[in-house]
């Protein structure tokens, strides 16, 4: 079997060691470190085994969020799950801006959190609905499309326009009367376009916060 290799950073010791132990009864997920600093993580960055890191926000000393900024260009495989007591709107997009790939809360369950880590190995941008519905009210009522829309088709731009709009995919199938595989299709080619990876990226950089 091939586990999703994880390192958590919290600097809440009890909550550390219980995330541990849930892991260890997951068969897929191994848990190949912890550390209860941003600075520790950091110092260890080169040479950690990981594939995923589940970083805490609120860390004491070094943010998680100044954590991942720095350590995202030193080591852009790894992808950052920011987990966290806090759902406002600004710790938020700072996380994603710093370049974390998702953001789930603290009081999701253990299996949430575990599907979460298979969803961010698997090129998803896992959020829990509190915080998915945040962005999406936030896109809503404060996004301003950039010149770069121009570049896209028509169809592109309604597959883009639908997203900002907290659409899934297969809503988006469904409501231009297109495959579920067409959309995955046209959000490879805007992805490339827009040289991004996830659909947090590409809304970001297309609809800037006003």
């Amino acid at each position: 079997m091939n586990y999703i290799k994880i390192v958590i950073v919290e600097d809440d010791a009890e909550l550390r060691e219980f995330m541990q132990l849930v892991f260890k009864r997951v068969p897929d997920i191994n848990c190949t470190g912890a550390y209860e600093s941003a600075e520790l993580f950091l110092r260890d960055l080169d040479k950690i085994n990981a594939d995923v890191v589940l970083m805490d926000i609120s860390l004491h000393g070094m943010t998680g969020i100044q954590c991942v900024r720095e350590a995202k260009p030193r080591r852009a495989a790894l992808q950052y799950l920011m987990c966290t007591s806090h759902n406002d709107a600004e710790r938020t997009f700072d996380a994603l801006r710093a370049g974390a790939t998702g953001y789930i809360l603290k009081t999701s369950s253990s299996n949430d959190i575990c599907q979460a880590i298979r969803d961010i190995h698997h090129g998803g941008s896992p959020m829990s609905p509190e915080i998915a519905r945040m962005v999406v009210a936030t896109f809503k009522q404060q996004y301003q499309p950039t010149d770069l829309l121009t570049q896209f088709t028509t169809r592109e731009q309604e597959i883009l326009h639908d997203l900002a709009k907290g659409y899934s995919y297969q809503e988006i199938a469904d409501k231009n009367f297109i495959s579920i595989e067409t959309v995955r299709t046209y959000l490879r080619k805007i992805y490339t376009s827009l040289q991004v990876h996830s659909k947090v990226e590409a809304l970001n950089k297309v609809f800037p916060r006003g």
